[in-house]
């Protein structure tokens, strides 16, 4: 995704002022993975609370010598599960319907799952996902290793997703790459999930970065995959949810964050989409939140994606039932990313929003849903015959 303008300072989103993640990895660190993670390399995972891991470090999922099921594989930092790292879990677990339980830690690596993978269930075994963490700091413009160029946004990713059927419960999704590391850099683009496979499912998960943190995609441009995300929290500046995957959002909390390098707005967009114009649905949000540490009316809720590989793209995006914080532009909340492709020609609506950020003070920019049509825009209609509603725990 295009970069704005101006260069951020990093920040946690719960701190004031900003400090960076880095600096807060031991302090969330569970105690139960305490001695593993002084010995990982000194770049701090996204911020977690303290908590204390429990006896056993899969809890009630289980352990190598008394498996859930014989497709169930366990990870754990430390050496207590079959595997130390997510990526030889994935790895190993060929065919398809398997579970990997991931013990609380933070997991500093970049996993890559395969296609074929179907039907793969990945469970943190804390019940606190700040207690479970998959981080990397790839950026697109980070230099490969080998030479041969840099990582672009699809390979920044932390953690990229591509099969069918994927399930996630209970992990924290984060990119720690800080802008400052490399000054001058134009690619600060950072995915910390980027996820194609259809009916995959995400609960009480975290998604932690700046720009980009969150890319629900597909794997074609006429793969329209569902995706579905609840309880979950997800932060950044600039587009950090984007891409053209069918994507429902339900009791979600996202969160935009302070940009003091700036002086002006806007400092980011929440909602990015880039829909395909043959996708009748692209972006759905009911019932969730958006909050802010930046000051009021200094983020704009979306801007629409259409990128050169695909110009016919007609992003959408519905917002309902949703609480805006002060930090969404109520006067303007939508903005066009690129010349030729206005926010008005795109599908863009609301309905029954609620806070600060959504009183409608100019009608135009406020496009709005009849309750006639708000009918077609529900979890239901999006997902089709896949039912992946879970229980609120």
């Amino acid at each position: 995704m295009p970069s704005p303008h101006g260069r951020p300072l990093p920040f946690s989103s719960r701190t004031s002022p900003p400090v960076s993640r880095r600096g807060l990895l031991l302090t969330g660190a569970s105690a139960a993975t305490a001695l593993a993670l002084t010995a990982a390399p000194a770049r701090a995972a996204a911020p977690a609370r303290a908590a204390h891991g429990p006896r056993r470090p899969f809890g009630r999922y289980g352990s190598p010598a008394d498996r859930l099921t014989p497709k169930t594989l366990y990870v754990h930092p430390g050496g207590a599960g079959d595997f130390t790292t997510v990526q030889a879990a994935v790895t190993a677990a060929t065919g398809t319907g398997r579970v990997l339980v991931l013990a609380p830690g933070t997991y500093r690596e970049t996993v890559s799952v395969d296609a074929d993978r179907t039907g793969m269930t990945w469970i943190g075994a804390s019940p606190d996902a700040r207690d479970t963490v998959i981080v990397h700091n790839n950026a697109a413009g980070t230099p490969k290793p080998d030479g041969s160029g840099t990582y672009g946004t699809s390979g920044s990713a932390t953690t990229t997703v591509r099969p069918d059927g994927f399930t996630a419960r209970r992990i924290t999704f984060a990119n720690d790459w800080l802008r400052t590391d490399l000054p001058g850099t134009s690619g600060t683009q950072a995915v910390a999930l980027k996820v194609q496979g259809d009916r995959s499912a995400f609960t009480h998960c975290r998604f932690l970065g700046h720009q980009d943190t969150l890319y629900a995609d597909s794997p074609s441009l006429d793969t329209f995959a569902r995706q579905y995300f609840s309880h979950c929290y997800a932060e950044g500046d600039v587009d950090f949810v984007f891409g053209r995957a069918t994507a429902v959002f339900e009791h979600c909390h996202f969160r935009t964050l302070i940009r003091p390098d700036l002086t002006g707005a806007p400092y980011g967009f929440v909602f990015a989409p880039s829909t395909a114009g043959a996708n009748p649905r692209g972006y759905l949000v009911t019932r969730s939140t958006i909050s802010s540490e930046a000051p009021d009316g200094h983020y704009k809720l979306a801007r629409p994606w259409v990128p050169s590989s695909d110009t016919t793209a007609r992003p959408m995006l519905t917002v309902r039932d949703t609480h805006l914080g002060p930090g969404i532009d109520a006067v303007a909340p939508y903005t066009t990313m690129a010349a030729g492709h206005p926010w008005q020609d795109q599908r863009f609506a609301e309905y029954r929003n609620s806070g600060p950020g959504a009183v409608v003070t100019v009608p135009e920019n406020r496009p709005q849903l009849t309750r006639a049509r708000a009918a077609a825009h529900t979890p239901g209609t999006y997902l089709g015959d896949w039912h992946p509603r879970p229980a609120a725990r």
